[in-house]
């Protein structure tokens, strides 16, 4: 019965989403972005029937249907494995068996078990059924090597063969989203200096962030990853059999035997100063067993082919996710399922508009257009790193990324945010295509965030491909609603909950503003337009901290 009504739906919404006209402005010769298609979308991406659209799960399956045919609908070419729309991406999920979790500490003689969950929590191993490892700890501070920030928290440590010990967080000397690029580094840097655990302390300053408790909420939600062709997990390594993250009072004791407590190293903090490493003369046996199974998840992949002769062959990326995080375990709500119409059946909806917009060109564009919907960014960025990693497409031809997640259609927004703008020439680009609907660019309102690093886009980056994620701003044309205020109340009540669905929200905020959607996917497709237009491709600014680390000789400023 379930099967029959969401097969239904399918077929209902596929006509809605392709019937219409769209209204041009005055004097224009490209139509513009039409409101009712992106309702129609999110009417669907986001019903009940889809149950939250959980990677990997049936429902998941039938929105990547929706979106491949709508794309087909447009007469975009297939672009995915074997001349189909669908790149399928191999996963590995993986669940931590609860009552197995064990962390002993061993000093002076003594053997002290640590309480799981209280005092540390762990996640499952995705390689090994069964890991247990006794070793000695060093303390290696934040575990941060950077030769740019004259950075190396492991000098003069050797960590081989040992279980290191690491503070959550960075300096907050490093600016935000360079910091954020190297804490993704801890583990690495730990596995290649043949560290064989990686024990992580939860500070005070990170309690103020984000409690202890929060984290525990989640302690049964299984961990994924996407496998390579050998079948092994991406980002694997296979030295590494244990890690804990402790509570900062229970960590305590991992010092009791050296020269500096942990009460000292946190007076450190409190004063700016980054901690030394050191020996700490206490070992630990870190133990778990873990289930695997082996599942797919597909992203959706379609192209528009460019005019150029040779201009053709290069690609400017459009990106949105389509996955969300299923149902939810709080047992106060009787409201099982996350919608996210936010997110991202908006951005989805504003990606299949932009797509639509490019097809009903009167001229294609020279550059030709591709359009990636990722699977398992709620995982971890799964589906962009698959395909970032396994592009269909060579990856020194993709010259830009526009990326789509969660536009808040809550308010008029007045303003917009362009995460990434200020480290490549793409930021001109946005502002002007943002000026052309009357929306200004307004700088980054939460630097210490990072968002620039927490979205599918920025595994393109780290191929070295110019990106962009666009957000709508605080600002509201509506003199009524703080933009915001709004903004922040959607994050604080519906962000990752049943609540972030359509009733719902208009419940709270009196409409969703699909006539918004209609003007970030006009922005949206005027920035994809302007790239694909353009001779020369996006670069990197030659001041940016990522022009240094990932930019390529074709996309840097230094060389132009």
């Amino acid at each position: 019965m379930k099967k029959n009504l969401i097969a239904g739906a399918l077929a209902f919404t596929v006509i809605v989403g392709c019937a219409g006209t769209t209204a041009s402005k005055p004097g224009a010769t490209v139509s513009t972005a039409n409101a009712q298609a992106i309702e129609a979308h999110m009417q669907f991406l986001a019903a009940d029937a889809l149950a939250g659209r959980e990677t990997g799960s049936n429902e998941h399956e039938i929105a990547s249907l929706y979106i491949a045919t709508q794309l087909q609908a447009l007469g975009l070419k297939p672009a995915g494995d074997n001349g189909s729309y669908l790149q399928r991406v191999p996963l590995r999920k993986a669940r931590l068996a609860q009552d197995s979790a064990k962390f002993t500490l061993h000093a002076d003689g003594k053997n002290t078990e640590l309480s799981y969950p209280k005092a540390f929590f762990t996640g499952p191993s995705m390689q090994f059924a069964e890991t247990k490892v006794t070793a000695s700890l060093v303390f290696a501070g934040y575990g941060l090597v950077s030769k740019e920030f004259g950075l190396d928290d492991y000098a003069g440590l050797d960590v081989s063969g040992k279980i290191v010990v690491l503070l959550t967080g960075r300096p907050d000397s490093l600016p935000s989203e360079e910091a954020a690029h190297l804490s993704s580094l801890k583990t690495k840097l730990a596995a290649e200096r043949g560290a064989v655990g990686i024990i992580t302390v939860h500070t005070p300053q990170q309690e103020k962030v984000r409690p202890y408790a929060s984290s525990l909420l989640y302690l049964n939600t299984p961990s994924m990853e996407w496998l390579d062709a050998t079948g092994t997990p991406a980002d694997s390594y296979p030295n590494l059999k244990g890690g804990a993250y402790v509570h900062h009072e229970a960590a305590a004791a991992l010092f009791s035997n050296a020269a500096t407590s942990l009460a000292d190293i946190f007076t450190q903090l409190d004063n700016q100063q980054s901690p030394v490493g050191f020996e700490l003369g206490v070992s630990a046996t870190l133990s778990r067993n873990s289930s695997h199974e082996d599942i797919s998840s597909p992203n959706v992949i379609a192209v528009l082919e460019g005019s150029d002769p040779v201009l053709k062959d290069e690609y400017v990326v459009v990106t949105a996710h389509s996955d969300h995080i299923g149902y939810s375990n709080d047992l106060r709500n009787d409201d099982k399922i996350n919608n996210g119409a936010m997110d991202n059946a908006a951005g989805v909806a504003i990606l299949l508009e932009t797509a639509r917009l490019f097809a009903q060109l009167p001229e294609k564009p020279k550059r030709s257009v591709l359009f990636v919907v990722v699977t398992g960014e709620e995982k971890g960025l799964l589906g962009a790193d698959y395909f970032a990693n396994n592009p269909t497409r060579p990856i020194d031809k993709l010259v830009a990324n526009v990326n789509l997640d969660m536009p808040v259609l809550l308010y008029p927004f007045a303003d917009m945010i362009a995460f990434g703008a200020n480290h490549s020439s793409l930021g001109k680009v946005v502002e002007q295509a943002a000026a052309k609907e009357g929306i200004a660019l307004s700088a980054d309102p939460m630097p210490e965030q990072a968002i620039f690093t927490r979205s599918d886009h920025y595994t393109l980056v780290k191929k070295g491909v110019p990106a962009v994620f666009l957000m709508t701003g605080f600002k509201s044309k509506d003199p009524n609603q703080d933009g915001g205020k709004v903004w922040g109340s959607f994050f604080a009540k519906h962000y990752h909950k049943p609540s972030d669905d359509i009733p719902s929200l208009i419940k709270d905020y009196g409409a969703i503003r699909y006539d918004a959607g209609a003007v970030f996917a006009d922005i949206n497709f005027n920035i994809a337009l302007d790239v694909a237009n353009t001779e020369q491709r996006p670069y990197w600014l030659k001041d940016s901290f990522f022009n240094g680390v990932f930019g390529q000789p074709y996309n840097r400023e230094a060389v132009k």
